[in-house]
């Protein structure tokens, strides 16, 4: 593709590798266009949607015109798969932390498992994790949460529209969710857990979906980079 190509619009399909946080991954993506297909320095990229660097898949990047499609992408449903860990807790509700807590697991059981699924379908409300990037009086929640700070989070209003347990093997518990935009996984994981009258925590996350965007047409940000013919 051409200079006028990218700058007139395209949606890049980035299969974003873990590890790597969305900046990055559109930070690379950047120069990589700028220097090897002659991009102005100043030209307009962003992403539809952020993953946390412990996630990895679909990341929807828009280029020139294409980027004032964001707000309309990130609207969109989201369908992700991953693993719960049951029976333990830590506070950023991900491997981003050390477990703080361990709760029993001997009750719990397959029929417990998926009874308990139906009670988190359709509208919800959640409380996002403290560790995480919402703002409170101008500060970032995991701020307060780095610094040790107790702070009251206001719940949400989100939607699951699809939750299926695909693999039981305890501690661990594999799962596809589809649902709407802001919602976290992490969560979801520590929400499902305490459901359950235990603890979880989220060990793996993908996502593989926006809206009709599948991340089996994506392309690793290496290989995306590879790809492009030097100017």
């Amino acid at each position: 593709m051409t200079v006028e190509d990218y700058q007139n619009g395209q949606i890049l399909l980035i299969d974003k590798p873990l590890n790597w946080s969305s900046f990055q991954a559109v930070n690379k993506l950047k120069y990589a266009l700028i220097n090897k297909v002659g991009l102005p320095k100043k030209f307009k990229i962003g992403h539809a949607g952020t993953l946390d660097p412990l996630a990895s898949g679909l990341l929807i990047v828009c280029t020139g015109k294409f980027t004032k499609r964001i707000a309309e992408l990130q609207g969109q449903a989201k369908e992700y798969t991953g693993t719960f860990f049951i029976g333990a807790t830590t506070p950023s509700y991900d491997l981003e932390t050390e477990i703080d807590q361990t709760f029993p697991t001997e009750h719990i059981n397959e029929s417990l498992i998926h009874e308990t699924v139906k009670q988190f379908l359709g509208e919800i409300d959640q409380i996002p994790p403290i560790f995480s990037a919402i703002k409170k009086d101008g500060v970032r929640l995991y701020e307060h949460a780095r610094a040790g700070e107790s702070i009251e989070i206001a719940s949400r209003k989100t939607t699951i529209h699809e939750f299926e347990i695909t693999r039981i093997a305890l501690p661990e518990v594999d799962f596809r969710v589809v649902c709407s935009k802001g919602t976290y996984i992490r969560s979801l994981a520590y929400d499902f857990g305490k459901a359950m009258q235990s603890g979880s925590h989220l060990t793996v996350l993908r996502r593989t979906k926006i809206g009709d965007y599948d991340v089996k047409n994506g392309i690793n940000v290496i290989d995306f980079e590879e790809s492009l013919t030097a100017k």
